[in-house]
């Protein structure tokens, strides 16, 4: 029994990744590493810190965070400005996190036991009954705390809430069939569906995923699948095509619904807190056209029989940070 999740997020009343009006955990780590991702926080499983420098104050002659740091010296600044916390050397104790006057440094991730996550959602049992809604556990990638989703969605059962995974589905199918009895809804997303031009773009061969995917329409769980729409990644004619032929040929009918969620530059600052490079800066393209291509995508799927409708949220949860 795992009674402890690393959780970067939690959002109360949302209502995009599931019926009704959810309460969603989002938890930290994801062995994907997605070019267009906006959420590079949750790529590592740890607690860490985000600096921003441009809020902070120490020009001013604060020192707050060089006061309570027991490593001071991973602290680098530049023109007097904090500018970066030798990672390596953290320990993650978050001192300068919590006591930073300038909100420069952020804490992202902390850790949930299950009756704390259990105490959030009986706040919102209310709005699931009149909603039809329920509980979402997202990521990151949350099979890689798959005992603790395993716990709390069996406690969410016995309460009668209805559940959600949403997941990339790179994991071992054993971690995935043992959420089976307490999961009501999957929803899982095919970024690309050949495998090279997969791993270039993610890190991760994709054979793994649509075995899971062939495995789980075998069951009698609905699922809702994604495709993030990328311009010049994914948006090719050769790649829909693929894609509507393994929805069709290989999925068995399970599929509810799929969703095509438009890029956005989201995220650009969040990578700098954390001293990562962002991949998709420099990508340029006319809003209008590529929305009108997105739409073409869709009529196209609904064509071939595929229910397909065109997201509003981006393929992250920036607005949920």
């Amino acid at each position: 029994m795992s009674n402890q999740a690393t959780v970067l997020n939690v959002q109360r009343f949302t209502l995009h990744d599931g019926p009704g009006i959810r309460t969603e955990f989002f938890l930290k780590g994801c062995p994907l590493r997605c070019d267009w991702c906006g959420n590079p926080e949750s790529f590592n499983r740890r607690i860490e810190v985000g600096v921003y420098h441009n809020q902070c104050i120490s020009s001013q002659h604060c020192g707050t965070c060089l006061d309570v740091c027991p490593s001071p010296n991973m602290l680098t600044f530049s023109d007097d400005y904090l500018f970066e916390v030798k990672r390596d050397l953290c320990s993650s104790c978050m001192a300068c996190s919590d006591d930073c006057p300038a909100e420069a440094i952020k804490q992202w991730g902390s850790f949930m036991t299950l009756d704390e996550c259990m105490k959030t959602i009986r706040k919102d049992k209310g709005f699931y009954q009149r909603s039809g809604g329920g509980v979402t556990v997202s990521g990151g990638e949350p099979l890689l705390q798959s005992n603790f989703v395993l716990e709390l969605f069996r406690l969410c059962k016995q309460e009668n809430i209805h559940t959600c995974l949403e997941s990339s589905f790179f994991a071992n199918w054993n971690r995935i069939e043992k959420l089976l009895p307490y999961t009501d809804l999957f929803i899982s997303d095919i970024k690309l569906l050949d495998s090279q031009r997969h791993k270039a773009r993610t890190g991760v061969d994709n054979r793994k995923i649509l075995n899971n995917l062939r495995a789980l329409s075998k069951t009698e769980k609905p699922i809702i699948l994604r495709i993030p729409i990328i311009p010049s990644i994914n948006d090719d004619d050769e790649n829909i095509a693929a894609t509507a032929d393994f929805i069709i040929n290989e999925l068995n009918g399970r599929v509810q619904t799929l969703q095509l969620l438009s890029f956005m530059h989201l995220g650009e600052e969040k990578y700098r807190s954390l001293g990562l490079p962002y991949k998709m800066a420099a990508l340029a393209f006319d809003r209008d056209n590529f929305q009108l291509r997105v739409n073409q995508i869709a009529d196209y799927f609904n064509r071939r029989g595929i229910h397909c409708t065109v997201g509003t949220k981006d393929a992250s949860m920036e607005n949920a940070n």
